[in-house]
């Protein structure tokens, strides 16, 4: 996928409106899918040359909250309600209608991005010392034990099949 310049959008926005090329046959002409100028005029519409200046932009519940209420209340469009609010892509708000519709509001919160540290891990096991004799702890020790049986089983059956091989090899 190519990337086009706010100048490159800009100047295909300008072909459409002076009204002597059809949309398909500008988009043909730039070797892209006709809805995506379609979002560059609406958008240049409502936000003239700023809608094309775009950085990476974290939304906060509440902005996308309006953006739902919005599209719900006057019954537009997902793509208009985009160019509306000046985002990017129109499948931005598919995820949070969908995000909100399954999970709620907790949906649309921002995530943290990346790994998280495992020393934070290691220090909430720390901190997290178990009272002897609660549930939490026996269900700990099980578990422990569960793995230190499980260990012991394979090693017998590791020594086992070492016994029965044919390659054996005897000690002076």
């Amino acid at each position: 996928m190519t990337k086009f310049s706010t100048d490159e959008k800009i100047q295909a926005v300008t072909r459409y409106q002076n009204g002597s090329e059809s949309v398909k046959s500008i988009a043909k002409s730039l070797r892209l899918h006709h809805t995506v100028l379609l979002n560059w005029i609406k958008q240049y519409e409502y936000h003239g040359e700023e809608a094309f200046k775009k950085s990476y932009t974290s939304y906060p519940v509440q902005f996308k909250l309006d953006v739902l209420n919005y599209m719900n209340e006057f019954g537009t469009s997902v793509r208009e309600t985009a160019a509306v609010f000046n985002i990017a892509s129109h499948s931005t708000i598919l995820s949070w209608q969908r995000s909100l519709e399954l999970h709620g509001m907790d949906a649309l919160q921002p995530k943290k991005k990346g790994r998280s540290s495992m020393k934070k891990e290691s220090n909430k096991r720390k901190n997290q010392e178990l009272v002897e004799g609660s549930v939490e702890a026996l269900h700990a020790e099980v578990e422990r034990l569960r793995m230190e049986n499980a260990y012991l089983k394979k090693l017998n059956a590791l020594v086992q099949t070492k016994e029965k091989s044919p390659n054996k090899t005897k000690l002076k």
